[in-house]
């Protein structure tokens, strides 16, 4: 087989260009290193390339997904839960779906901008409940790096307080007023005691370091052509171009990090899929950011005499502790929200407000909480809009029963009067992790280009699957105090109470995890590899604990903090 080589030394080569990857460009660039990046997708540009301003109607699918768009056909993430030619397996009687985004930022250009800090109790769950494991660093190790991070990017949100310990405040642009279905949701969850305050999203409500204010086109996850959502290629990409340091590398699949006769790093191996080429960079350093799941599986596929189980695996932890977060939703049909005349309801794409974990765990049957994301209201109307119209049941202010659907010119009257009348609830919570949930390599299946897949092994644990009732029940009373109806029935034990599967929610976390211990995690408290000194991990693989929030902001922040003290060394002359 042969190989291409390109004789240029980089400083630094990275693997990867999303949060992580973006991040570690930004600041090594800046830095002074000249960076090498490899990206499994295309380039892509969000002003030119975004679908931002399609409307729905301008296809006959009416923005539903296709095999390469999974999210939609304007979402911006080019792949989802399969790619062709890039298989995973799941072991027998495990379910995981793996979701992936082959582009320049992958998934920062589609997600959903939920920008949560993890809170000093989150590094900390061990020594709280005797669950998991401490991290080796707390949140004041990690404070400063969050708050460069809010006012990098810019989030808009509002202090929360001595209420909410757990829920650090930041730097915050203000947040956008919520919308009239917001405020009845607040109304009626404050009633039963659940706190309801506006979110905390990476969308600017004003310009912000020379990024204009979001207009309120409501499509954030087509990408943002006036670059005012967050994504690597509107806020992290351009100021490492703007060095003149930092030289892409397109549609190359890493396949492995290459080692030298001392057992250091001396470059990544990768296939053009272009072309089907196999090329190799040579680099001083290596930052692997190519998603947890796949900075794991390039590890697992670095082997040599020097490291037989792979890089960063001589304890044998790689892959071990995969996370997600735990997820369900439960809609619910609103009656006194019919009919309502046309009104303004202007606003970010996502939440106005949400409602951040608010019980103590310890009065409870499970260790771990959630938080609460609401949507609803008159969004533009696309593929499966009102969908099971049916079941829209109620009654309405008189008390007489409510029922919809048919044919003709009642069904489109009917959905003009349910439009904006129903709300959903979506919970978003902490995994406890387990041993019997992990990934490896499928020692009989490759993909097109012969690099060995994952293999995931998933279980939810009594932990989730109580905190998933918990859900349910807190869902159905704040559409009952609506005065509304839930469009599904309660669900059981045997479905997990509808607990979504394993990777449904995109955070999956863990399988590089840091640690004090050589022994029991991969890399130390700067992401470093024990194995190979000059080897880091800037994605979610070195979390050691899931958390109640999303974690973006949390990659963002340790991503800074790793490429921070990868500068340091290099200036020290250490790696």
């Amino acid at each position: 087989m042969q190989i291409i080589r390109d004789r240029t030394i980089y400083d630094v080569a990275i693997v990867g260009s999303g949060a992580g990857g973006g991040m570690a460009a930004k600041v090594l660039t800046e830095a002074g290193a000249n960076v090498v990046m490899l990206e499994a997708g295309p380039d892509w540009d969000p002003v030119k390339d975004s679908y931002m301003m399609r409307w729905d109607y301008d296809s006959p699918r009416r923005g539903a997904s296709i095999p390469t768009q999974q999210g939609g056909e304007f979402d911006a993430a080019f792949g989802g839960w399969t790619i062709d030619g890039e298989p995973y397996t799941s072991a027998p009687g495990s379910e995981f779906f793996w979701f992936r985004s082959r582009m320049l930022g992958g998934r920062t250009n589609h997600w959903g901008r939920i920008s949560l800090r993890f809170g000093p109790d989150d590094f900390r769950r061990k020594s709280v409940d005797g669950l998991g494991d401490d991290w080796p660093i707390t949140y004041d190790d990690i404070k400063p790096f969050y708050d460069q991070v809010d006012k990098l990017v810019g989030v808009f949100g509002t202090s929360l307080g001595p209420r909410f310990p757990n829920e650090p405040d930041g730097f915050f642009l203000p947040p956008p007023a919520p919308r009239c279905y917001e405020l009845l949701i607040k109304q009626a969850s404050e009633r039963l005691d659940i706190p309801c305050v506006p979110s905390r999203l990476s969308i600017l409500t004003q310009e912000h370091n020379g990024r204009r204010a979001c207009h309120y086109c409501g499509q954030c996850n087509r990408g943002c052509m006036t670059h005012s959502n967050f994504s690597s290629p509107s806020v992290l990409i351009p100021p490492a171009r703007a060095t003149g340091r930092l030289h892409s590398i397109f549609n190359a699949m890493a396949r492995e990090i290459t080692v030298d006769d001392s057992g250091l790093a001396s470059g990544v191996s990768y296939v053009d899929k272009q072309t089907s080429r196999e090329n190799h960079v040579r680099a001083r350093i290596v930052v692997i950011a190519a998603s947890a799941c796949e900075s794991a599986r390039i590890l697992l596929n670095s082997k040599s005499s020097k490291f037989p189980q792979g890089l960063g695996n001589s304890s044998g932890q790689v892959g071990k502790y995969l996370t997600d977060s735990t997820g369900l939703s439960v809609t619910g049909f609103i009656p006194k929200m019919m009919d309502m005349p046309p009104h303004n309801e202007d606003g970010v794409g996502g939440m106005h407000l949400y409602m951040p974990w608010w019980i103590d765990n310890r009065k409870l049957d499970f260790p771990r909480g959630y938080h609460i994301e609401i949507s609803g209201g008159r969004r533009m109307p696309g593929s499966g809009f009102i969908g099971n119209i049916q079941n829209h049941r109620g009654v309405d202010a008189s008390g007489a029963p409510l029922s919809f659907g048919g044919y003709g010119a009642k069904l489109k009257d009917d959905y003009r009067r349910l439009y904006g009348a129903t709300v959903n609830f979506a919970g978003r919570g902490e995994m406890v992790p387990n041993k019997d949930t992990y990934l490896d390599l499928d020692p009989r299946v490759v993909d097109k280009w012969g690099i060995p897949v994952l293999r995931f092994h998933f279980k939810w644990s009594d932990y989730e699957i109580k905190q998933a009732k918990h859900m349910q029940d807190t869902f159905r009373a704040i559409i009952h105090e609506m005065g509304g109806t839930p469009m599904s029935s309660m669900p059981g034990p045997e479905t997990n109470y509808d607990l979504a599967a394993g990777g449904r929610i995109i955070h999956e976390l863990g399988v590089t995890r840091m640690g004090n211990d050589p022994a029991t995690s991969v890399l130390n408290k700067h992401c470093q590899a024990h194995d190979a000194r000059n080897v880091f991990v800037a994605d979610g693989g070195p979390f050691v604990s899931q958390a109640d929030k999303n974690c973006t902001w949390t990659i963002l922040a340790l991503a800074m903090r790793t490429s921070t003290y990868i500068a340091e060394q290099r200036k020290a002359g250490t790696i």
